[in-house]
């Protein structure tokens, strides 16, 4: 092996991160971010609201959520030139501009500029065979542990933390908002008008019926009104048993509904009970899907000294049939996923502010470049020139931040002409040029 000699140019220009070129794109030609917080912008040769909010939309595309990351691109030219960023603020002008526009109302906005972003690109959003596109509404816990961050309290998974709610349409995972809260809220908390604005925010995006999944934390009777009120949706929600006698229940289904011994030593029953309800003096169908599953030896054959009794169940106006029901139910998981990505692939496990309602832009703006990096993905990582990987209908937001965003190349200033050349081996050219060509269409 030669020793390599170790130069670095004086003129030439290379970046790390050609993949925000993409990123921009999406910002400024296909989302109205500009002209809504334009209207709110400070002026006075201050660093304008929307630079502020580019230059900390690129460093979360980027993987980074801490305000000192900043630092590493204010002498980056293509860092500027593909976010269409006048002036890259310091670290101390971000934290304290981020810290106006929370306390300036914008958190709204950045919400609706996603939203719009998604429509103008016209992004699919797969269902189920029947029609129906679920809408998954979750609670997650961030660890901020050893912090004094406003708002930090002990969450249900026994750290101290933040609680934040999550909605996230179709398929693919589209997130229509996240809405920061302290640790210790309960997730019924102001729910209800959580999920009246984010089923009025998917009915912008789409026709379709949407089918509303939520787990127990929900199970109460003012989320099944709101949800059988609203027009175009259904529901499907994990009931809490709380304080249920289950051996009457299990008495219940085991004489009234349907029984099957997948093996010996275990019996399951199956009961849907009618329960509709009334609103606002209205009739709307309602059924509890109960299963209760009991079982007097393990799986090994050997006797229990009392019978383990395991009692489940699930709300829904759903005309299907209950295995149906609980299958739906089961895809709701995959939202953990998304969760994850948030928290690890976009560095908002631990949130950069002390103050809460900084902190609630910082998941606001995660949210709008968690759906870049997703919109990005489905274009360029999906299709025929994607690089070789396993077949997938959506791709992490790591994965993209890697193929898309982490692409070499150089910058060349010409003509009053730039040019981004990549190397001839890049194995991801062809589908960065297909999406870039989607999003800047020539002439």
């Amino acid at each position: 092996m030669k020793r390599l000699i170790i130069e670095q140019s004086d003129d030439e220009f290379y970046t790390s991160h050609s993949g925000l070129a993409l990123a921009g794109a999406c910002i400024n030609r296909h989302s109205d971010l500009g002209r809504q917080v334009g209207r709110l912008s400070r002026g006075g040769g201050q660093i304008a609201d929307i630079d502020i909010l580019r230059s900390y939309l690129g460093l979360l595309c980027l993987g980074k959520s801490d305000f000192q990351a900043i630092t590493g691109v204010r002498d980056d030219d293509f860092f500027q030139q593909a976010l269409g960023i006048g002036r890259v603020p310091s670290t101390e002008r971000l934290r304290q501009r981020l810290d106006e526009a929370a306390a300036d109302g914008l958190i709204p906005l950045v919400f609706r500029s996603s939203q719009s972003m998604l429509k103008q690109l016209g992004v699919k959003v797969s269902g189920y065979a029947d029609g129906l596109v679920p809408l998954d509404v979750d609670v997650f816990p961030q660890d901020n542990s050893n912090t004094r961050k406003e708002g930090v309290s002990r969450t249900y998974k026994n750290f101290d933390g933040y609680a934040p709610i999550a909605a996230y349409l179709g398929m693919e995972g589209w997130c229509l908002e996240v809405e920061l809260r302290p640790g210790s809220q309960h997730g019924q908390a102001g729910f209800v008008v959580f999920i009246q604005r984010v089923i009025k925010a998917a009915h912008v995006l789409i026709e379709q019926e949407i089918v509303v999944r939520l787990d127990s934390a929900h199970d109460a009777l003012e989320t099944r009104e709101a949800l059988a009120a609203a027009e175009n949706v259904r529901f499907l929600i994990k009931w809490n048993p709380r304080n249920s006698n289950e051996l009457a229940w299990r008495d219940r289904v085991f004489s009234e509904g349907k029984v099957t011994t997948p093996r010996a030593g275990k019996r399951v029953g199956l009961l849907v009970v009618d329960e509709p309800m009334q609103v606002n003096g209205s009739a709307y169908p309602c059924k509890r899907i109960v299963r209760v599953t009991e079982r007097t030896t393990d799986r090994h054959g050997q006797l229990l000294l009392t019978p383990d009794i395991t009692l489940e169940g699930w709300w829904t106006d759903l005309d299907m049939e209950p295995e149906q029901v609980i299958a739906l139910y089961r895809d709701h998981a995959t939202s953990e996923q998304f969760h994850s990505e948030f928290k690890t692939d976009l560095d908002l496990e631990r949130l950069p502010s002390g103050k809460f309602a900084t902190n609630a832009l910082v998941m606001a703006l995660g949210t709008f470049a968690y759906n870049i990096l997703r919109a990005i993905g489905q274009m360029g990582l999906l299709g025929q020139f994607a690089p070789i990987r396993h077949p997938a209908k959506r791709r992490r937001i790591r994965t993209v931040i890697q193929e898309l965003i982490y692409l070499a190349a150089r910058l060349i200033s010409t003509g009053r002409r730039l040019i981004l050349r990549f190397s001839r081996h890049c194995p991801v050219f062809a589908a960065f040029q297909g999406i870039y060509e989607q999003l800047v269409p020539a002439g």
